[in-house]
């Protein structure tokens, strides 16, 4: 992200309303965000380009087309060093069934997040993922039975 952009109320206002749905069309923004359709696309395209806005993206509920299992995995490596945690965090990344990647600390090195459609899958992943990296030490799953809330959103600051 450009750290040199300052986003005021407007600003606030446009990401909150993206957040919630980006579907909505330019006109339907700025209705909303109180300002005219040029200076919403015009603030738009600003939030983008400096990297305030990563991507817009559909989320998809977890058990959409059947089953599935989701799980938040700790892992512990056993070497630390940075061309260590790179390469573990470059394998983590590329398995799409990892649907985040946080390196942490205190604690363990790694925690990722997981979708896999059943058992049998999320086993090979585990497999090609942690069992067959010799610098993973320790990997600790715990499976979701239930989702409260995700909201991959961000607010305003408090001052």
């Amino acid at each position: 992200m450009d750290e040199s952009i300052t986003l005021d109320e407007l600003d606030w206002r446009i990401l909150s309303l993206l957040q919630a749905d980006a579907s909505q069309t330019n006109h339907a923004l700025a209705a909303a965000a109180l300002c005219s359709p040029a200076t919403a696309l015009r603030r738009v395209k600003r939030l983008r380009d400096g990297g305030v806005i990563e991507r817009i993206t559909a989320l998809v509920a977890p058990t959409a087309g059947g089953q599935g299992l989701s799980a938040i995995c700790e892992v512990s490596l056993d070497r630390q060093g940075a061309e260590h945690q790179a390469a573990f965090e470059a394998r983590a990344v590329a398995e799409a069934a990892v649907q985040q990647c946080w390196q942490v600390s205190p604690g363990p090195d790694f925690v990722l997040v997981l979708w896999a459609p059943h058992m049998a899958a999320f086993a090979e992943l585990t497999q090609r993922l942690f069992t067959q990296d010799a610098n993973v030490r320790n990997v600790k799953s715990y499976f979701a039975i239930k989702r409260s809330k995700f909201a991959p959103t961000v607010s305003k600051p408090s001052a």
